[in-house]
């Protein structure tokens, strides 16, 4: 067997793929652009892509026999000609999920606590203090508070047992309606938005879900509301929250993924002028190294079971 990873680069390189040398000939390519793709998959038997498209095209001039993701998501890949084709397509799922918990808490941390703000004075500025401490910047205990979930999958349930430990009273909203778990109360999408303190979005981009929050609803997120967005970019209008809080709406914004990825020059949120208010990670959620490492070594049981 002949296995292409064709965007190495993704899983990082502090991780070994040393072990996939004894599943057969590996072909390492550390990024691909969709030029490149054909070429590079025409003559193998295993294709391991992260982001690469891989698109009827591309399963009609070669002889892929299989196509393991790099990730759970599975757009990338043509299914349905890929069933006809007979190749098949593996993913992975549940590697991340301590990882995107962790992201999730430390985001909604940073807005509460000020961190980012006290850290700065602390090195800077205290020295000059005419007192021990500096209250300049109210924040807030977790405790008490409402904490919303969008989307209560297998991640919104790990968030929701981190804000349990925080003492939060915790409720959701289910996106596609058929999600019901007696230990966590139930809402509609705007109870949510009206009445949480803290919401985090943990839910897939779907038709159900594009654009979810937008000008017509994010403008009832309470004063000091903190929005923090662990699922896709699209779920949140870019320009529609930019504009909120460029016009003053006093809420918090954090995200780890947008619309378009890498994130563009033209993108709203790089535009907000009270930076104070706006957290943007390059998707990273998914990628401690535990995870990723979890990640490959699913990839690697993915590989076995195909060739057994």
């Amino acid at each position: 067997m002949t296995i292409a990873f064709l965007d190495r680069k993704t899983l990082g390189n502090d991780v070994s793929l040393e072990q996939f040398n004894e599943l057969g000939k590996v072909i390492i390519y550390e990024t691909t652009t969709p030029e490149q793709t054909l070429q590079r998959v025409q003559n193998v038997d295993i294709v391991v892509t992260n982001k690469v498209v891989i698109d009827k095209n591309i399963m009609e001039n070669s002889n892929i026999k299989l196509v393991c993701i790099a990730a759970t998501g599975m757009n990338n890949i043509d299914l349905k000609f890929a069933e006809q084709k007979g190749i098949e397509v593996k993913n992975v799922v549940g590697y991340s999920t301590s990882s995107v918990v962790q992201l999730t808490l430390a985001f909604v941390l940073q807005f509460v606590q000020k961190i980012d703000f006290y850290d700065k004075f602390g090195k800077c500025d205290w020295k000059y203090s005419d007192i021990f401490t500096n209250l300049s910047k109210p924040f807030y205990e977790l405790e008490n508070k409402k904490w919303g979930i969008i989307g209560l999958g297998t991640i919104g349930l790990g968030v929701a047992k981190v804000a349990d430990a925080f003492g939060c009273d915790v409720q959701y909203f289910s996106t596609s309606g058929k999600n019901k778990n007696g230990q966590y109360k139930q809402v509609s999408l705007d109870e949510l938005l009206q009445t949480s303190d803290i919401i985090s979005i943990h839910c897939a981009l779907n038709e159900q879900t594009l654009n979810l929050l937008n000008s017509s609803n994010l403008t009832v997120i309470k004063n000091g509301g903190v929005l923090v967005n662990l699922g896709r970019g699209g779920i949140v209008n870019e320009e529609d929250i930019s504009e909120l809080i460029d016009n003053g709406q006093d809420i918090y914004y954090g995200t780890d993924v947008v619309t378009k990825e890498p994130i563009e020059s033209t993108n709203p949120l790089l535009a907000i002028h009270d930076k104070d208010r706006i957290i943007i990670t390059p998707h990273i959620a998914w990628a401690s190294k535990e995870a990723r490492v979890r990640l490959i070594n699913a990839i690697e049981k993915n590989i076995t079971s195909f060739i057994n």
